[in-house]
């Protein structure tokens, strides 16, 4: 469907997360929270330094999502301990949105990582994430504040996915 493929990011991608991030990031964010927190977050997760050590000492695992060629989007996840992951970032270009194409990647994500759960933290403010993950199957488990320095805090849904009803919903449900 669509076209829709993860690849494996490397070393070398970390200039296309990085663009993509801050494209995604200025479309979707400035409602939800203002520009020099947007800044200051995307220096703080997307910079060259952040993505390398995210990637080789902390144990990220990215992925593109590509459209054909194009890469579209980026999911970074980790695992936390046997067959349960931590959902990083899941950011697709949002003149894309509500083409499916995120329920296509999310699929082809448990391809790859074969989950039992996945957690994830979510703005509680970023109603249009939060109703995709609700469609997804995640679940709200808890609300947590994260202090991120220099003032801001993020307010948070933490979300998890243990099995759900997706793969049924991958075959009947286009509109996610």
């Amino acid at each position: 469907m669509q076209d829709i493929k993860l690849i494996q990011a490397s070393r070398k991608d970390i200039p296309n997360i990085s663009g993509l991030a801050k494209i995604i990031w200025n479309q979707h964010y400035p409602a939800i929270i203002n520009h020099e927190q947007i800044a200051y977050m995307l220096n703080l997760m997307y910079s060259e330094i952040s993505l390398k050590e995210q990637m080789e000492t902390k144990g990220h695992s990215f992925f593109l999502i590509q459209q054909k060629t194009e890469n579209i989007g980026f999911i970074s996840v980790n695992l936390e301990s046997k067959n349960d992951w931590f959902l990083n970032k899941f950011y697709i270009n949002q003149e894309l949105a509500t083409k499916g194409i995120g329920r296509v990647a999310f699929s082809e994500l448990l391809k790859i990582i074969a989950p039992k759960k996945i957690t994830l933290t979510v703005n509680r403010q970023n109603f249009k994430s939060v109703n995709f993950y609700f469609k997804l199957g995640f679940k709200i488990e808890r609300i947590a504040d994260f202090d991120i320095g220099n003032g801001y805090v993020m307010n948070d849904f933490v979300m998890t996915w243990e099995g759900s009803p997706l793969i049924s919903l991958i075959h009947t449900n286009t509109n996610l």
